[in-house]
């Protein structure tokens, strides 16, 4: 008996250390607002598909054919939203993951309205603020959540730096434009529902799609068989960019004959935004279908289409809005009774793509991309300057018809007249009455100069960019074994970009005269010596007609590390880059240097990073990363004056970006913080401004091209982010971000322009002249907030319904400042000697940057949702700038007070009438925002 007892005891005991020895996985779920245990919800191990299901504990446990290596848990339930975990599992090892979260659809209508939120910001095209995106959503950092759809409205920007450090990719293809590097959110905006499969790697971290930049990069996933099934409808109204807003969405999920599809419509619409006159107009058509032709491939096909159409609004002196308010907008008036604005963009970019994923085995995966994407970009303004040819030279013009021009302004008569006010006071009264575009005086004018045998002196035309760009790439996913992964791509990219003038409107006229009004010689006046003295129509191009060739091939490698304490990363990226401008017209001022094709430029970026990341204990996480790139300017600042002529910036050469990051990482079952020390330096950058500048080489006044080449920036901060968990229903909040963006040197300045009389009187060669440096070393970059704040709280009830606050703090906001008043021509009087009346004193308080006041903004949201039998209604609103504050979230120094004399002078005024020019932050905004799922 002994024998037989000691035996099963022998066995038992084998067993038990068989099984203890065994590859398993098993954890828990714990509903994300109680912290009770669900149950009922389906674990999937996405390479294997094999499922589990939570007991009444929320436990579950994987125990047979378990996959070694990376793997991705899918954790998903009806009324909850999915998620998916990432983990690795080691032979005879047990992988414990418990206290795992799922979050009610309640917090749905949070994303709804936070994407939302942003998309509208980013309509704005006045600044470089389209950095911050509702994408970032799928982050889980609070500091990066906050900055998107909290300080967004203040025009904020991550580390100071513009959204060209960032890449944005669909279904693996970049959709950063080769013009200025900038993702162009207004090609995919209004499909909210369906770009909601993200991943996001943030700053230097390492991607698995491309290199990205020093601000990260997103990739949205497309995929059909990969979005969640179902069908939503919503409905928003707002006061922000539109006022009405509805969507409609359909995911099939994948079907038994292995097709999958998804249909996503939407329109946004309104007559007035928060600015007066800024109507917009946008439709949006999205689908993509996929077919799973194997277990290993599998073709996806994805369209979209979004145009829309928008007004402008303007930025202004403090002149202006002292007297109209924040809401002003000079760009319109008043047509038959509407609101007629002369400022339109229109974005008409169709986006088509077709995705092969290639599967090898459940390590390594292929993805193969074409992508196409084609169609318009135009802004709308009006033009003034029409002439009729009198015995053979140009004749006539108009008078500008902007109602804020400078000289219809109270400021231009106090200056002028200060001894006879009466004419301020007219100006003054005027103003305020109308201060709007007169659309019927210029109608007027245009039909009175048609009756006598002339052409338009007026006209509305637009600045139409025609793009057609095909993408090629394939990316290479491979687990090498249970602790490397190895990434790679290979990149081709080709641009044509027809750029021209389209004429739209001659207001009452039919005719237009083709030529240069201010040239001082009938052949300079030429836009075009091929067709000189060339008579147009509406619907015909004009003014300027080149063509933008572009290609990028590029390549990276990228080696990933994981072990149970430290993961590391390199990797490494080179890029070759080809610009040609094709002339179609051949310009009167610069007859040798416009038509056909220029130089092709090449420039060739390297990139090389790394990171570590070394885990202390599991609630104790250091992190590290820094790298290195060379890449090539953009088109923007590669070319001086594009519409004109071949010239490029002078010693025009790769930027150089280096920057290093290092973070503190604390997270338990209540509180998750994190704090990250930032350096980034950016070497050999260019930058090219139009404007109209008075004092040029003494007393002269020119339009010119300013060229800043070699311009060095620095950006160093401090990022800290933490949210606690007080209580199973309400969590707090507080981030703060305190930067120093500032010039580093003193770059090279140039000034080009027309090569006329004028110009060689101020010095000018060739219509070109070198300033020497802009004295611009540790002046503030106007990149938004230099310091921002925000703590809040969040409420959310079992009964689904949610609440919360934030309150958010902005300091150290700077105005951009003028390169040319910092350099030579700002002190030297017509002869070149220093203006003999110049005041040292006096400039650097001339010279001093505007800083705009400091300010605070409370933010309100709220929701709900209800489940009816098989469907789900959330509703959602917010307030944002409750108090209903005033604010600068930025804005220019004019050019136009381009020396000592000309700038003392105009501030020596009460209101210069060149004074800087701002755009407000909003006032108090709502969104509401209703939606049905089924």
């Amino acid at each position: 008996m002994k024998k037989i007892v000691l035996f099963f005891l022998f066995g038992f005991i084998t067993v038990s250390l068989s099984f203890g020895q065994q590859t398993s996985i098993k954890g828990s779920v714990l509903d994300a607002i109680s912290f009770e245990p669900i149950s009922n919800v389906t674990i999937t191990i996405e390479a294997t598909k094999q499922t589990a299901q939570t007991n009444a504990l929320g436990e579950f446990v994987f125990a047979l054919n378990v996959p070694l290596g990376e793997q991705v848990l899918r954790i998903s339930k009806i009324g909850y939203i999915t998620k998916r975990y990432p983990i690795v599992v080691n032979e005879n090892k047990t992988v414990n993951i418990t206290g795992m979260t799922l979050e009610t659809e309640a917090s749905r209508n949070q994303d709804l309205f936070t994407i939302t939120l942003s998309d509208d910001e980013l309509n704005d095209d006045t600044s470089g603020a389209d950095n911050i995106s509702g994408l970032l959503a799928s982050s889980l950092d609070i500091f990066q959540r906050t900055a998107a759809f909290e300080f967004s409205a203040s025009f904020f920007r991550l580390r100071g730096l513009d959204s060209n450090h960032s890449s944005v990719l669909i279904n693996g293809i970049e959709m950063n434009k080769t013009y200025n590097g900038r993702p162009q959110w207004s090609n995919w905006g209004g499909i909210n529902d369906v770009l909601r499969n993200q991943e996001l790697a943030a700053g230097l971290t390492p991607s698995n799609y491309n290199f990205g930049g020093v601000l990260g990069s997103t990739n949205i996933n497309t995929r059909a068989s990969e979005a969640r099934s179902g069908g939503r409808i919503t409905y928003s109204s707002s006061n922000r960019s539109y006022t009405n807003r509805f969507m409609a969405t359909y995911a099939s999920g994948l079907l038994k004959n292995n097709w999958a599809y998804t249909i996503s419509v939407g329109r946004r619409w309104g007559n007035q935004g928060y600015q007066e006159a800024t109507h917009y107009n946008s439709n949006s058509f999205f689908t993509s279908v996929e077919k799973k032709i194997s277990d290993t491939h599998s073709l996806n096909l994805t369209a979209v289409y979004t145009p829309n159409r928008r007004g402008k609004s303007s930025p202004n002196t403090q002149e202006i809005y002292d007297l109209k308010g924040i809401k002003y907008n000079e760009y319109w008036g008043w047509q038959n009774g509407e609101k007629r604005n002369s400022r339109i963009k229109e974005v008409n970019e169709p986006i088509i793509m077709l995705n092969h994923y290639w599967d090898f085995n459940s390590k390594t995966h292929l993805n193969t991309n074409i992508g196409y994407q084609f169609g318009k970009l135009s802004n709308s303004r009006l033009d003034y300057n029409g002439t009729d040819l009198v015995n053979g030279f140009p004749q006539g013009g108009g008078a500008n018809p902007s109602p804020a021009y400078y000289q219809k302004l109270p400021s231009y008569f106090e200056r002028n007249f200060p001894n006879d006010l009466q004419f301020a006071y007219l100006a003054l009264n005027k103003f305020l009455d109308d201060g709007q575009i007169d659309w019927n005086a210029m109608y007027s004018t245009n039909i009175n100069n048609a009756q006598q045998g002339g052409n338009a002196i007026y006209a509305l035309y637009e600045d139409r960019v025609d793009d057609s760009q095909l993408t090629l790439n394939s990316i290479l996913n491979t687990q090498l074994n249970e602790h490397t992964t190895l990434n790679a791509a290979l990149n081709y990219k080709t641009l044509k970009s027809e750029n021209f003038a389209q004429v739209l409107d001659l207001l009452g006229a039919s005719t237009y005269l083709d030529i240069d009004g201010f040239a001082t010689t009938i052949e300079e006046a030429q836009n075009n010596l091929l067709n000189p003295n060339r008579v147009v129509s509406q619907g015909d191009t004009f003014k300027y007609h080149y063509n933008i060739l572009a290609s990028e091939l590029s390549a990276y490698a990228q080696a990933q590390f994981k072990f149970k304490k430290t993961d590391f990363y390199v990797s490494a990226s080179v890029k070759n880059t080809q610009y040609q401008r094709d002339g179609k017209y051949q310009n009167g001022g610069f007859p040798d240097n416009s038509l056909g094709k220029g130089d092709k430029l090449n420039f060739t970026g390297f990139g090389a990073k790394g990171g570590l990341t070394y885990k202390l204990t599991g609630k104790h996480v250091f992190d590290a990363n820094a790298g290195f790139i060379s890449r090539a300017p953009s088109i923007q600042n590669t070319y001086s004056n594009s519409r004109e002529n071949h010239n490029i910036v002078p010693n025009i050469s790769e930027e150089n970006i280096m920057s290093v990051d290092g973070s503190y990482i604390f997270r338990s079952s209540i509180i998750k913080a994190k704090l990250t020390g930032y350096f980034t330096k950016i070497t050999d950058a260019s930058e090219i401004s139009f404007y109209f500048a008075d004092g040029v080489g003494g007393d002269n006044t020119a339009f010119v091209q300013e060229i800043l080449q070699g311009i060095d920036k620095k950006h160093l901060g401090i990022e800290a982010g933490i949210e606690a968990q007080v209580t199973p229903t309400i969590k707090l909040k507080g981030v703060a971000s305190v930067g120093q963006f500032t010039y580093a040197n003193n770059p090279d300045l140039f000034l080009s322009t027309e090569p006329d009389d004028e110009s060689v009187a101020a010095g000018f060669i060739n219509g070109f002249k070198g300033f020497g440096q802009s004295n611009l070393k540790n002046y503030k970059l106007a990149s938004g907030p230099q310091h921002a704040y925000s703590v809040g709280f969040d409420y959310r009830d079992p009964d689904f319904w949610w609440f919360g606050a934030t309150v958010n703090f902005f300091a150290n906001t700077y105005v951009d400042v003028n390169p040319l008043t910092r350099s030579s021509n700002f002190t030297t009087d017509f002869d070149g000697n220093v203006f003999n009346d110049y005041d040292e004193d006096l400039a650097r308080t001339l010279l001093k940057q505007e800083r705009f006041d400091d300010y605070m903004v409370i933010n309100l949201v709220g929701g709900k949702s209800w489940k009816l039998g098989k469907y789900y209604v959330g509703l959602f609103a917010s307030v944002n700038n409750l108090l209903d504050e005033t604010y600068k979230t930025g804005g220019f120094e004019q050019g136009r007070n381009a020396n000592y004399r000309e700038l003392r002078d105009d501030k020596a005024l009460d209101k210069p009438v060149f004074g800087s020019k701002y755009w407000y932050g909003r006032g108090t905004t709502y969104f509401l925002n209703l939606n049905l799922r089924f």
